[in-house]
């Protein structure tokens, strides 16, 4: 989307500004609420989005029933929009009722930055096929590595096969995984993300199962885990090649048997869900039997897709500049700008390491940054491999040193986070907002 225009309800204003403080410098509008019945009057004045709505408005209530309601009420308008829930730690099993009656996703307070981020990008990005019937796919690109990608999800997100997605850091595996789920028979319910490299061993097994109360420490309450939340819809476990083995063979018996065990629970419950995975290891990591269990692989790459890394298919890179120059000039009110032959040609040469993301962050540095009449090579400050000799800095800032060494951290490691975060001495959740700090 060009202009995304999000709406957060929340009776506490300080909830309400840290949310809009993140997501307006990525999504453009972000308009807040604190009453309930702002909420429809402002529907009236345009469609939004994405709607992030509190569970509970009254002191003292935290039954959850304020929000249900509201969520009843906003999904049966024609121009809904995707509804993100906001809960307690403790109102989990109310965040899942309200998956149940059509929500796309919840996060809990206080929330982690990259994960409100992602949840409102597949918000938006959920919404793409219905809101452009003339756009076919989440997916851009005219080359036919990416005709034959989109292809091939024609053919499988109808059936309820296990796809194991393959691809670099950046290339698109997740709007893969979300273009599998809106065209398949599962579009009307939900399609939850679990990032498996972002998640502490120590609560993995929680976090995907879920736990009774007084199984652990902290366990203060019953919990679903993502499972259980994404029952009737799709699950997407995103690298899966990170997992350890011991928890490989939890997960393996829960495919096998259809069913989960919470932590501290004396009996498993039946699941139904279709599970897409992904990992940016290479084949030959994947079939390695001392990283990854072969019986686990078997149930989990039934089809496999790969994504084509940027760098090989060149032709799609001015269509994806264009488009994301245009989406952040609208993003940002900025004036629309050409691209110059010698820009174009920068781009395209570009080794693109961390593939589409990579390219995006750069056109959004570029329409912030710009003050000419064009874009010109050096308005995408392009490392690594120079597109053009005169872009080149003559000194690295401290800035670039960081990335220099993250990139040459995560080439090492072949895109393995846990390896390059060991390498760079810093734990998973520090290099993730490096990354995302970098654009890589």
């Amino acid at each position: 989307m060009t202009d995304a225009r999000i709406l957060v309800l929340d009776d506490d204003p300080d909830v309400g500004t840290a949310a809009r403080l993140l997501l307006r410098r990525r999504f453009g509008s972000v308009e807040l609420l604190n009453r309930p019945a702002e909420l429809l009057p402002q529907l009236e004045r345009g469609p939004a989005d994405v709607l992030l709505l509190d569970m509970n408005f009254t002191p003292g209530r935290s039954d959850g029933e304020e929000g249900l309601r509201l969520l009843r009420q906003v999904l049966s308008r024609n121009d809904a929009p995707a509804v993100v829930m906001m809960t307690a730690y403790a109102e989990i099993d109310l965040a899942v009722q309200a998956l149940k009656l059509g929500a796309f996703d919840f996060i809990t307070k206080p929330w982690d930055n990259q994960k409100l981020v992602a949840t409102v990008n597949a918000a938006l990005a959920s919404r793409q096929p219905r809101a452009a019937a003339s756009s076919d796919s989440l997916l851009l690109g005219d080359s036919a590595s990416m005709r034959e990608l989109r292809a091939l999800i024609a053919s499988v997100a109808p059936t309820e096969a296990n796809v194991l997605v393959l691809g670099e850091m950046g290339s698109g595996k997740e709007l893969v995984a979300q273009e599998i789920h809106a065209r398949s028979r599962r579009a009307g319910q939900a399609f939850l993300a679990v990032d498996l490299g972002a998640l502490p061993e120590t609560t993995l097994e929680s976090e995907l199962f879920g736990h009774r109360r007084g199984s652990f420490t902290d366990a203060r309450a019953d919990r679903p885990g993502r499972f259980q939340a994404a029952q009737g819809g799709t699950i997407f476990l995103d690298e899966i090649g990170n997992l350890p083995l011991q928890h490989q063979a939890k997960l393996l018996t829960a495919l096998e048997r259809r069913e989960v065990t919470a932590l501290g629970a004396d009996r498993a419950e039946a699941i139904d869900v279709r599970v897409v995975s992904a990992t940016n290891l290479s084949e030959r990591e994947l079939f390695d039997a001392q990283r990854f269990r072969p019986d686990l692989l078997y149930r989990l790459n039934t089809i496999v897709l790969r994504v084509p890394p940027l760098r090989e298919r060149r032709d799609d890179i001015p269509l994806l500049a264009h488009h994301y120059l245009g989406k952040y000039a609208s993003q940002y009110d900025k004036p629309p700008r050409p691209l110059s032959d010698a820009a174009l040609e920068a781009l395209q040469r570009h080794d693109w390491h961390g593939n589409v993301r990579a390219l995006r962050h750069a056109c959004e540095r570029a329409v912030i940054l710009a003050n000419g009449a064009r874009f010109e090579p050096a308005d995408f400050s392009l490392q690594g491999p120079p597109a053009a000799a005169d872009v080149m800095p003559r000194m690295a800032s401290m800035n670039e040193r960081e990335r220099a060494a993250l990139d040459e951290a995560l080439h090492e490691s072949q895109g393995n986070i846990s390896q390059a975060a060991r390498l760079l001495g810093l734990s998973r959740a520090a290099l993730y907002r490096r990354m995302e700090k970098h654009g890589l």
